[in-house]
This record gives C-alpha cells, sequence and structure tokens, in this order.
C-alpha cells in the first residue's frame, strides 16, 4: 500500500452524523475529497485556476470503500493519503480515515483529469504532474 504523502484533520461535526449519532458512510467520501483538494493546494494546485488557466479539471472515476469502525460527534479525525500510481491522465489514491491509532475508513479513489469543456479524459498539465510526482517523491525519501 501507498505511503501517507499528506495528512488533514477533520472534526466531526452534528450535520455529518445520522441519526445513530455516527458519521453517516457518505460523509467519509466528502472528508476524502477535502483532503485531496487540501493536498493539492499544499502541492501549489489550485483547481479553480488548473481549470481557468489549464482547461482541465478532475473528476471522481471510481471509488471503493470498506468502513472497520465509526466515527461520532466531536471526534478529531486524521485523513490520510498516499498516491498508488499515477497515470497518465489520472491518479490512483489510498486514502484512509483514523480516530487515534484505530482505522475506520479506507478508500481507493482513482481520479481523472478531464477538459473542462469537453468532458473528455485529458492528460494531466506536465507542471501539475511534476508537483504530485515531487510530493510523492518527498515522502517515500524522507521515510
Amino acid at each position: 500500500m501507498a505511503a501517507s504523502v499528506f495528512d488533514w484533520t477533520v472534526r466531526v461535526y452534528y450535520e455529518d452524523t445520522d441519526a445513530g449519532g455516527i458519521v453517516f458512510y457518505a460523509n467519509y467520501l466528502k472528508f476524502f475529497e477535502r483532503a485531496r483538494t487540501e493536498w493539492l493546494r499544499a502541492c501549489g494546485v489550485h483547481q479553480q485556476a488548473l481549470k481557468d488557466e489549464a482547461g482541465a479539471m478532475f473528476v471522481v472515476k471510481d471509488a471503493a470503500i470498506s468502513y472497520h469502525a465509526p466515527a461520532q460527534l466531536d471526534d478529531v479525525l486524521k485523513l490520510t493519503l498516499g498516491i498508488e500510481k499515477l497515470g497518465r491522465a489520472s491518479v490512483q489514491f489510498v486514502q484512509q480515515a483514523w480516530k487515534g491509532d484505530v482505522l475506520l475508513t479506507s478508500a481507493q479513489v482513482k481520479v481523472g483529469c478531464v477538459d473542462s469543456h469537453s468532458l473528455r479524459p485529458r492528460p494531466l498539465p506536465d507542471h501539475i504532474a511534476a508537483k504530485m510526482r515531487a510530493s510523492a517523491d518527498h515522502t517515500s525519501q524522507s521515510e
């Protein structure tokens, strides 16, 4: 499995929970989306600028998620993100949600790069792929 290249912390709010008081299952996908967005920002990639300047956007192509333990109101979760595969037009992420040492949720999320006008697949812009590679390489060198 890919090493974590980025960690992001979120707190569980009332709106994130279901009638049973635990995090509603679909909200983990929102948490993981936020972590990917914040990772991109940390890499110097701003999605609106990517769309405006390069005519490219990221879309989720596939997501496989497993639930291991519940989170509840006010819990602080650590979200981790790793790159499993960086392709020509897509990125396969491994993402996890942790409460302390307890793994709550794990997912594989494949994100594709598309043309912002046609919504057809397109290669990752070279400068974006380089920033992603540098982030992954930096982590693997520091382990």
